[in-house]
């Protein structure tokens, strides 16, 4: 049995690259210990795609252990509220928790570099970065002072700009927008003259509906379906320049992390590494019908923002992130890596990715 294992554990850890993984912090393999964890999430319970990734990670994670690490998954407010789950995990009082970072920068300013910075990556470059370009190890460096050991736990790919009330013509209609906007691009849009708010999403329907904001976004066709914002708002705008690859997080205790054996902890890490990549793939191939769906069926007026909206907002992003950069050292290092990772992403997708699309278009 114990070279069985041992066998597992070496397969787990060759597929995940190996270097995430510390067997010094590991406790020795008792197969008959069961964990019993809790994992709460920023999400309605099962809500698709956001809310069902969390529901994955956990059932395959108790399929890869055996049954050994068993987790329940509880949605936002039926343990802690939506925005508590970073200081639930934190603290203990769960032991994992799915959210996206950008919803803690009253924790660090930095912490919405690892969800999407406006006009930065997209979901494959953000993947790549973490995962080969140094994100990881800063990301975890950030988290460390919290107690937390972070992963990346999906993605939904480019997003939409979002659901409006008021036609966008200009730079003026941004003015006085009060807007559901998170993280770097809510700081966008305050530079710009709006008023950006945070609220989780099971809010966004009513107060859409109420003209308690003016403009929500969200993530994309598949979830804004769901949600029904096509009741409540005139105008579907793209592109997403906010959030062009956001990077949605699980958070594990870091105590509690420590208390698995290698073999487990293994299994943690490949299952949010499975989780992370399905979920994109989910987005990819839903937002696709759905949008035809909203276009041919509720007759959503889709539009796109004004070039001239789109240059003043990247301009006014450049300032955000410069400034974000200035904000301590670490803020400092990360904004170094995320900027010197794009650039050389954006020279070979511009003869890669850029250039096939346009061929495939012109076909």
């Amino acid at each position: 049995m114990r070279v069985v294992i041992m066998l597992l554990l070496s397969l787990i850890l060759v597929s995940c690259g190996g270097k995430d993984i510390d067997p010094a912090t590991a406790g020795t393999v008792d197969i008959q210990k069961a964990y019993k964890w809790k994992l709460v999430t920023t999400w309605p319970k099962n809500y698709p795609g956001l809310g069902t990734a969390p529901e994955n990670f956990a059932k395959k994670v108790e399929a890869m252990s055996g049954g050994r690490i068993q987790i329940k998954v509880f949605g936002a407010g039926q343990l802690v509220p939506a925005f508590e789950v970073f200081d639930a995990v934190s603290q203990g009082t769960a032991e994992i928790g799915h959210g996206a970072a950008y919803y803690w920068t009253g924790k660090s300013k930095a912490t919405g570099f690892f969800t999407s910075v406006p006009f930065g990556l997209n979901a494959q470059e953000m993947n790549g970065w973490l995962h080969y370009g140094g994100g990881l190890e800063l990301w975890r460096e950030l988290y460390s002072p919290f107690n937390l050991i972070p992963f990346a736990g999906g993605s939904t790919g480019v997003q939409m700009a979002g659901w409006f009330n008021r036609e966008i013509n200009s730079m003026e209609d941004i003015k006085g927008l009060k807007m559901r906007i998170p993280g770097l691009g809510g700081d966008v849009i305050t530079r710009a003259g709006g008023v950006s708010v945070t609220m989780p999403g099971g809010e966004l329907y009513t107060s859409m509906q109420t003209g308690v904001i003016d403009a929500t976004e969200w993530v994309g066709p598949y979830n804004d379906l769901a949600f029904g914002f096509h009741q409540v708002a005139k105008y579907y705008y793209y592109p997403g320049w906010h959030e062009p690859g956001p990077i949605l997080e699980l958070i594990v205790n870091k105590d509690a992390y420590a208390t698995l054996p290698a073999d487990l902890q293994a299994i943690v890490e490949g299952a949010a590494r499975a989780v992370n990549q399905d979920m994109l793939d989910e987005y990819t191939a839903r937002n696709n019908s759905a949008l035809v769906e909203l276009v041919e069926t509720h007759g959503v007026d889709v539009r796109k923002l004004p070039d001239d909206v789109i240059a003043e907002l990247r301009r006014l992003s450049a300032e955000v992130l410069d400034e974000l950069g200035q904000d301590s050292e670490i803020a400092s290092r990360i904004a170094e890596s995320v900027k010197a990772f794009k650039k050389q992403a954006m020279e070979y997708h511009a003869i890669s990715e850029e250039a096939y699309y346009k061929a495939r278009k012109e076909q």
